[in-house]
């Protein structure tokens, strides 16, 4: 399957579970307002009403919001209120698809990818360009060769540019285009480079599990996602695909 074919799928994913989880929340709201229907009315006459106006209000907020969330990912153009819709499926929608994936049998990965493939969707939609300082390149520190003695996790240019990891090659993009790098170990330590840069747009490197939580932390900064390739399994020795990053590099940066 080629990447456009692949893509493809992964949003397809990523709406049908966005539908499944609509449907399902909307389902509950009716039962919540039918099944206690009897027992409130004999508490107060109008309270299985103030209950309806109550779940009913929900029920139109779920559908707006899902509405809202599949307008944007399919249509081409950026729709108003493009950021809080991205709001909504990095805060509300992604922890109930996976609780409805997961229940489906499907792996956090597949579910995890499609919503990566979804978040860069509307990313780049809502985003303009931006100055090169203004822009973090964020890689995880497996990339660095695990046999390295070099830190450099609080000063990427400790690294000797030997060649035999992908860190050479992305300070050669650094240097190339001026916009910072860094390799953060975990999230405490990725927070605090993000707060001292402050970038406006993060494109981050990171397997699908990370990415995904890393997207979480930081809304409502905007995050590109682009997965790893992890030929020696998680975690160790990992590489970039480097033409992947320069394209949505070019994509942010101001000509």
């Amino acid at each position: 399957m080629d990447t456009a074919e692949h893509g493809t799928s992964r949003k397809r994913l990523f709406i049908g579970l966005i539908a499944g989880t609509c449907t399902l929340v909307c389902v509950l709201l009716a039962l919540l307002w039918v099944i206690p229907y009897i027992g409130l009315r004999n508490i107060h006459p109008y309270a299985p009403w103030v209950l309806g106006a109550i779940l009913g209000t929900l029920f139109v907020l779920v559908l707006w919001a899902s509405l809202g969330l599949l307008l944007s990912v399919l249509s081409p153009r950026p729709l108003p209120l493009a950021q809080r819709m991205r709001g909504v499926t990095v805060k509300l929608l992604l922890p109930l698809m996976s609780l409805l994936g997961r229940a489906l049998g499907l792996s956090k990965e597949d579910i995890h990818t499609s919503f990566i493939k979804v978040n860069n969707e509307l990313v780049l939609r809502e985003l303009g360009r931006f100055d090169p300082s203004r822009i973090l390149l964020l890689m995880p520190h497996c990339l660095q060769n695990s046999r390295c003695e070099m830190r450099l996790t609080y000063d990427v240019d400790n690294c000797k540019r030997c060649g035999t990891c992908p860190i050479a090659a992305l300070l050669e993009l650094r240097d190339r285009y001026g916009v910072h790098l860094a390799v953060a170990t975990g999230g405490t330590i990725a927070r605090r480079i993000v707060v001292q840069k402050r970038p406006k747009v993060i494109i981050a490197v990171a397997c699908y599990r990370d990415l995904a939580s890393g997207i979480q932390d930081t809304y409502p900064l905007p995050v590109f996602g682009v997965l790893n390739e992890r030929p020696n399994g998680p975690c160790l020795d990992t590489l970039v695909p480097l033409d992947n990053l320069e394209a949505a590099l070019t994509r942010f940066i101001k000509p």
